[in-house]
């Protein structure tokens, strides 16, 4: 089986990552075109609870195996490797079942009861299915990931968007006649779908590469696999609270949402279509930047757990800063574009010009989350998973509070949701740097940060004349295309005037490197 380099890797996976980001953005414009905002809030209503139950089921495992696969392959223990995916198997097996049939049976009643739009119950059963496929799909990605074979992983999430792309307008379309609620359900469908041709592609490279019989011996292998099993969950449990966290969080926030809503005097109807704004419009196109940052907090685990081995806490702060920087500067410019081209974008994306307030409002202070990924990777390296976690906790806890109380609120209504989402990401994000400035005595370069805030001021002013000036003299798509390369190379112009982008950043691009060295 091939294997590739940690960088070779990581270049693979961020690739992918950026590939199967483009073709999701594009399956949920194709989404919001054919079902709507109503249709858009059925789906993503019932997404948290899907979320949730994936979380569980798995239960942080793929990491845990991916660890384990690799030590035994490091010995050459085919048989240990064997038995950690029979365990493994097991254990998403049994979880999967319990989930599964937990969801389908919870339908009715998160409908009726938790959910003001008793419509949920059809995309809630629709997506119940894709449980066990997700878990299967886990433990075959924590084993290639474990080889050090990226290719399965990366080529398995591409798959499963372009089938889903290629679905979900076909099965919306094809059920939206017998109602949105019917389409939302399609849209679930197109999901289990694409994840089972992704889970068939991985299956098929298993069977390609694998010399092991899995089927021979199972059950023996399964009753002498108690150590396995305490090895898996010890670290598979750890690593899992944080994501539990988040998926709790996010399984409540849609029924807090149209719960507040409903104390609010907003009609159910009403508060399906705007939560769909919300959720399914304007916060993905938010989150669009952070393959970046993401990218960079992968990096930067193994960076920081090597130089905080070896005590070198100078190492640590220079390699966070310069973490922070790129962060900034990657947020930069999407901050400015949704800001100032809001309304065109969300116009030629969704056709719903007016959800341009909520992109308005939400983006000044969602920029602190393209920091919170760097700033969690070295609390996760330095032995702080703990703390992150905790974190987590409280900024989860006033985001739900924040919703309450804003939402209830007539003169707020959804508006006082995506303030509430935004004070949760600010909470979340300075607690991090709290606790990473109490473990190695951080101190900010102010000058990298200042510079950097009067390069965005800067772009803004300019693009707001471009948006004001040029965009007006074309169509719509060429107009907003136009404004963009400007905008970008404003933006470039005074990275390079304030000295943003250095040296050893442009070293590491392919294709620019050999020049720089």
């Amino acid at each position: 089986m091939s294997k590739q380099t940690l960088i070779q890797g990581t270049l693979l996976l961020i690739l992918a990552g950026l590939i199967t980001r483009i073709l999701g953005f594009i399956n949920r414009i194709v989404v919001a075109r054919v079902m709507g905002q109503e249709g858009v809030g059925l789906y993503m209503m019932a997404v948290p609870t899907m979320l949730l139950a994936i979380t569980l089921t798995r239960m942080g495992l793929p990491i845990a195996i991916s660890k384990l696969v690799a030590e035994a392959d490091a010995k050459g223990d085919r048989q240990k490797i064997k038995k950690i995916l029979i365990v493994s198997l097991a254990i998403t097996g049994v979880l999967s079942i319990i989930f599964t049939t937990a969801m389908i049976a919870a339908a009715p009643i998160l409908s009726h009861y938790f959910f003001t739009d008793k419509r949920t119950f059809y995309p809630l059963i629709a997506i119940a299915p894709v449980v066990p496929v997700i878990a299967a799909s886990s433990v075959l990605r924590g084993y290639f990931q474990g080889l050090q074979n990226m290719r399965p992983s990366a080529y398995s999430q591409v798959i499963e968007q372009i089938v889903r792309i290629t679905l979900v307008a076909l099965l919306t379309g094809l059920f939206l006649p017998y109602g949105v609620e019917y389409a939302a359900a399609g849209a679930m469908i197109s999901v289990i779908i694409g994840e089972l041709a992704s889970l068939l592609y991985m299956f098929s490279m298993f069977k390609l590469k694998k010399n092991m019989k899995v089927r021979k011996g199972f059950f023996g292998q399964l009753k002498g696999g108690r150590s396995t099993l305490n090895e898996l969950l010890g670290i598979a449990l750890p690593t899992t609270g944080s994501q539990l966290i988040g998926s709790v969080s996010y399984f409540f926030e849609p029924i807090v949402v149209v719960r507040s809503l409903a104390i609010a005097g907003v009609s159910t109807i009403a508060a399906t279509r705007q939560y769909g704004e919300l959720a399914g419009y304007v916060i993905p196109l938010l989150y669009l930047p952070t393959f970046i940052t993401y990218s960079l907090s992968v990096s930067l685990v193994p960076a920081i757990s090597e130089a905080n081995a070896n005590k070198k806490y100078s190492l640590i702060e220079h390699r966070l800063n310069q973490s922070l920087r790129l962060s900034m500067l990657s947020g930069g410019i999407a901050a400015v574009i949704t800001y100032v081209y809001a309304v065109p974008i969300m116009d030629l994306m969704y056709d719903s010009p007016a959800s341009a307030s909520y992109l308005r409002v939400m983006t000044p202070l969602f920029f602190f989350l393209y920091f919170q990924g760097p700033l969690q990777a070295v609390l996760q390296a330095m032995n702080l998973a703990r703390a992150a976690m905790m974190n987590s906790l409280i900024g989860s806890a006033v985001k739900l509070a924040a919703v309450f109380a804003l939402a209830t609120r007539p003169e707020f209504g959804i508006m006082g949701v995506a303030m509430a989402i935004v004070l949760g990401i600010v909470v979340v994000t300075l607690l991090h740097f709290a606790s990473v400035a109490k473990a190695i005595s951080y101190t900010i370069k102010a000058k990298d940060f200042i510079c950097g805030f009067f390069s965005i001021m800067i772009t803004g002013f300019v693009s707001q004349l471009i948006y004001t000036y040029i965009f007006p003299q074309f169509s719509r798509v060429a107009g907003i295309c136009l404004c963009l390369i400007l905008t970008s190379i404003v933006y470039l112009l005074a990275l390079l005037f304030f000295r943003l982008v250095k040296r050893e950043d442009l070293a590491h691009l392919p294709l620019i490197k050999r020049w720089i060295a």
